[in-house]
């Protein structure tokens, strides 16, 4: 069972109380005053992970596999010989409006 953390509308008084998931708040009795006007807060929560399990092992993992598989990619040869350095003729916007049609 959860336990769930409320405060009183008529005392003011915080407290914490063990209940089923289905309970309704609002039949729960303050344990200091007996009124039923408390309302449920939102409260942390803690977990525990039991296993082999480590936070970010996976994420480890994975980034491990791609850095082998690039480094397996670096080794390879070019698919299509060596690539050249030279740059395309590339014209500016003002040089192919002079060429143009003569309007």
């Amino acid at each position: 069972m959860p336990v769930y953390e409320y405060r009183c509308g008529s005392c003011d008084k915080h407290f914490e109380v063990f209940q089923s998931l289905h309970t309704v708040p609002e039949e729960t009795a303050c344990p200091h005053c007996h009124a039923k006007k408390a309302t449920r807060l939102l409260s942390a929560f803690a977990s525990k992970i039991v296993g082999d399990h480590k936070p970010g092992h996976s994420e480890m993992k994975a980034y491990g596999m791609l850095n082998e598989r690039m480094n397996k990619l670096g080794k390879l040869p070019p698919l299509f010989g060596n690539r050249s350095d030279s740059q395309p003729n590339v014209t500016s916007p003002s040089e192919s409006s002079s060429t143009g049609d003569g309007s």
